[in-house]
């Protein structure tokens, strides 16, 4: 893991997942302080609110952390110079290929930039332009997904680039085992999500903790697409009403869409706005029946509820359990 935590200036090379309402201040803060690396999930929040959050942050820890931003916004350019103020060490950028001049003016900052890469061509790709590290996330993960396996990832893309730069593996990781297998593949740590929602320091309403202690792997599914012309990037969350009226929402999207009266760009960020009401409904309200209860295939691992510094224990004593179980044989 060194060169993770070189990298990060963490103890541990285990990056917090950015799940939107729920990777704030508190759970940054506890996951950084537990020798982790927090990541602020800025989503759909405007410059003031990025602001604010990351001020809270830094008065709840003096470790490293990381902002999420979402290369869609429409205000990422302002979001990267409220990171810049603020002198936040990495910036880990999602949603697709970062537009034109992203890459340069979060560099301009100080800062070091992640991007995540869900196929080996797109990786080059990334490298070519300059990114400083990478994250293959896998389908198994919770939220926006792409259509790959974490397994399969790891292997197509590892062995062609992990000499290159520091590479983190993300997409149903629960266990130290897994970590274990990962590292030995080249990878340069770990990203979790799922594992962080049910830690004492997280936000999340009661309701929300009470779904994923009680959910199996096989109740985190992909939400479908209705229209091809729309494309919607999938989102695995625990099956329940909101499932249904997401398809809905898109078949009412997509009517706009053909009467013209929205345009594409448009009718993509709406899903996205839907996305976050939906989300905030049940992490924060504690609804999740109408809610989305986004979340990965390892929520079936998560059994209880405890602090964050006792979840990054656990997976690093298992982790180096199974490293020694190998030498050994």
């Amino acid at each position: 893991m060194k060169r993770g935590t070189d990298f990060l200036g963490a103890e541990v090379a285990i990056m917090g997942g950015a799940m939107s309402w729920v990777s704030e201040r508190n759970l940054v803060s506890a996951i950084s302080n537990a020798g982790g690396f927090g990541v602020i999930a800025c989503g759909a929040m405007s410059p003031e609110l990025l602001d604010t959050e990351i001020a809270e942050t830094k008065k709840r820890t003096d470790k490293p952390f990381g902002v999420n931003l979402i290369t869609m916004h429409p205000q990422l350019s302002e979001l990267i110079d409220v990171c810049g103020k603020h002198k936040v060490g990495h910036v880990v950028l999602a949603g697709g290929l970062p537009p034109p001049g992203a890459l340069e003016r979060i560099k301009a900052t100080g800062a070091k930039v992640i991007c995540f890469a869900p196929a080996l061509a797109l990786a080059k790709k990334l490298i070519r332009s300059g990114v400083d590290a990478l994250v293959i996330e896998g389908m198994e993960a919770g939220g926006h997904i792409g259509p790959v396996s974490t397994s399969v990832l790891a292997q197509e893309i590892l062995p062609e680039v992990a000499a290159d730069l520091p590479v983190f593996v993300a997409g149903g990781i629960a266990r130290g085992e897994a970590i274990a297998g990962y590292l030995e593949m080249g990878a340069a740590g770990v990203q979790l999500g799922t594992r962080f929602v049910c830690a004492t320091e997280c936000i999340a309403h009661p309701n929300f903790k009470k779904a994923f202690i009680r959910a199996s792997a096989r109740d985190a599914v992909t939400s479908v697409q209705i229209d091809p012309r729309l494309p919607v990037i999938p989102v695995r969350a625990l099956k329940n009403k909101e499932t249904e009226a997401f398809a809905a929402k898109q078949r009412e999207v997509a009517n706009r869409l053909d009467t013209g009266e929205i345009e594409m760009a448009e009718a993509q960020l709406q899903i996205e706005h839907y996305w976050a009401g939906a989300l905030r409904r049940a992490v924060i309200d504690g609804d999740v029946e109408t809610g989305s209860i986004m979340a990965g295939q390892s929520v079936g691992m998560v059994k209880d509820e405890r602090p964050t510094a006792n979840i990054i224990a656990t997976l690093m004593e298992e982790a180096a359990a199974a490293l020694e179980r190998r030498a050994a044989a």
